[in-house]
């Protein structure tokens, strides 16, 4: 539609066309055979492709090249602002990267999926906590199926964490008032002292969500057993890290 007015395109395929792909695979095939000849390592999806060397200046080397052959064999237009030579931590193909040699979720994925799980925990809603969880595990069940090719599970790990915290802080919120939320873990099972101490501090409801005594009165266990959370980071795939081993993102 240009200025209001709906007009039939005579050339060209929609952006975002499940067609895409399809017909990037059909265009590109020749250059996937090119990288083959040239013993060249590469990962491509659709238009998006990565190609990895051992150097700066073979990196270089090859970025000039292949470029030479896209426009010139495959009459195709290469984007200069999204083609870069740089170091494989430093690049994100599919929402992951690559450090130290294995794979992970890249820094940007993360913090979208911290904001998603924002977006579905609000301090204040009408839907019970259940629905709530409902809704995480819709959204939860897609995103964890897809990056769990990621090597470190501490990454979804993270993610599960947050949610439950997010939870916890909203718990703490509706205890309208102090004694509400000391009567509330002393139920759940906390020491009552433990549970005045948290209860009657200065702290403020996200700080609390994080405390000793939400984390007893709220376990993991509740949370997965009772509230049906769902988990990826226990599923011990192969080619996983250890849950606790941390990956630094750039």
């Amino acid at each position: 539609m240009f200025d209001g007015i709906i007009t039939t395109p005579s050339e060209g395929s929609v952006q975002g066309s499940p067609l895409s792909p399809l017909l990037s695979n059909v265009v590109l095939d020749e250059l996937d055979k090119e990288l083959e000849r040239r013993g060249l390592q590469f990962c491509r999806y659709a238009d998006d492709s990565n190609i990895f060397v051992g150097s700066q200046k073979a990196a270089e080397r090859v970025m000039g090249s292949i470029k030479k052959y896209i426009e010139s064999k495959l009459k195709l237009k290469v984007n200069e602002d999204k083609s870069k030579v740089a170091k494989s931590d430093k690049v994100k193909f599919l929402a992951m990267t690559i450090v130290n040699n294995a794979i992970a979720i890249s820094k940007k994925a993360l913090n979208k999926a911290m904001e998603k799980v924002k977006e579905l925990t609000p301090r204040r809603s009408h839907l019970t906590l259940e629905q709530t969880m409902e809704a995480i595990n819709k959204w939860y069940q897609g995103w964890g199926s897809y990056f769990k090719m990621t090597q470190y599970p501490a990454q979804l790990k993270k993610i599960e964490a947050h949610i439950r915290r997010r939870l916890r802080a909203r718990i703490v919120k509706q205890q309208k008032k102090r004694r509400h939320l000391f009567h509330k873990l002393v139920k759940r099972g906390v020491d009552k002292r433990l549970a005045g101490k948290t209860a009657y501090s200065n702290s403020q409801t996200w700080v609390l969500s994080h405390t000793r005594a939400l984390e007893q009165a709220f376990p993991v266990k509740w949370f997965t057993k009772r509230m049906g959370q769902k988990i990826f980071s226990n599923l011990n795939l192969p080619g996983w890290f250890g849950v606790k081993e941390w990956v630094k993102l750039t």
